[in-house]
């Protein structure tokens, strides 16, 4: 009984996500499992190019010989580089044999995290933090301008193959909430770079996109005028000078 439902469940998933490759990519990074599509099987020949394979030894270069599988995370990244900012099967497999590792260690490492896209992304993958703070601020209405103004789903890459829209979790600059992320690959690997964005508006993020799209690059940090960095609007209005020293020791005689 048992095993007949569950066998059930997983044939209307692999429809419902063979539907998804068809249009709908919105759930595409979402699953840990692989489903080939006629860009994303074993039989694809994919290698690292011949610059990056001088990479390839500086990275495995790090690590003793017999812990090669240290280096899958870097050889990931890598390979995510210079696959305009995705990780096909055949790159993952690629990587196994780099380090000498089974391919399924690959995935389960490439399946973890979440920095791993396994579907196409844009030149410009934007990435919106989804974490507390950022969703009080208001990061869910910075997604959907974002969505709505590119008429695209979370996961789908627009027409003219230059952006995307997904999720990070927790930036790290939670005073500077809401924030997003622009993973750049519109260089490859050479000039592969993350930019991120705070303070921004629903407004603010359009603009970014509409900058981006004509070739401009965005001050990046926080976009509110008023701010610097990450102090309060019109300047610190505490720690002015320098702290007094506590009167039971004498800093000087340090």
């Amino acid at each position: 009984m048992l095993s007949r439902l569950a066998s059930q469940r997983l044939i209307e998933v692999r429809q419902a996500f063979r539907l998804s490759s068809q249009g709908y990519r919105s759930f595409s990074t979402a699953l840990n499992y692989h489903i080939d599509g006629p860009d994303n099987n074993p039989d694809l020949p994919w290698e690292f190019s011949e610059a990056n394979k001088a990479k390839v030894k500086g990275i495995l270069s790090h690590y003793p010989s017999n812990y090669k599988q240290s280096a899958v995370i870097p050889l990931l990244d890598l390979a995510q580089q210079q696959h305009g900012g995705w990780l096909p099967v055949s790159a993952m497999n690629a990587v196994a044999k780099v380090v000498g590792a089974a391919p399924i260690r690959v995935y389960e490492v490439a399946t973890f995290y979440s920095m791993f896209n396994r579907s196409k992304v844009g030149k410009y993958h934007l990435l919106v933090c989804g974490t507390t703070p950022c969703m009080i601020c208001g990061s869910r209405e910075i997604e959907g301008a974002l969505l709505k103004h590119l008429g695209v789903e979370r996961n789908e890459v627009t027409k003219d193959g230059l952006f995307s829209v997904g999720e990070m979790e927790c930036m790290g600059c939670c005073v500077n909430a809401p924030m997003i992320a622009v993973a750049d690959y519109t260089n490859g690997s050479e000039g592969y770079m993350y930019n991120y964005y705070e303070d921004v508006t629903t407004q603010r993020v359009v603009e970014i996109v509409e900058m981006l799209r004509k070739g401009e690059k965005p001050p990046v940090g926080t976009q509110n005028p008023k701010r610097i960095m990450s102090g309060p609007e019109g300047g610190n209005t505490t720690l002015l000078s320098d702290p007094k020293p506590p009167p039971c020791r004498d800093l000087d005689a340090c």
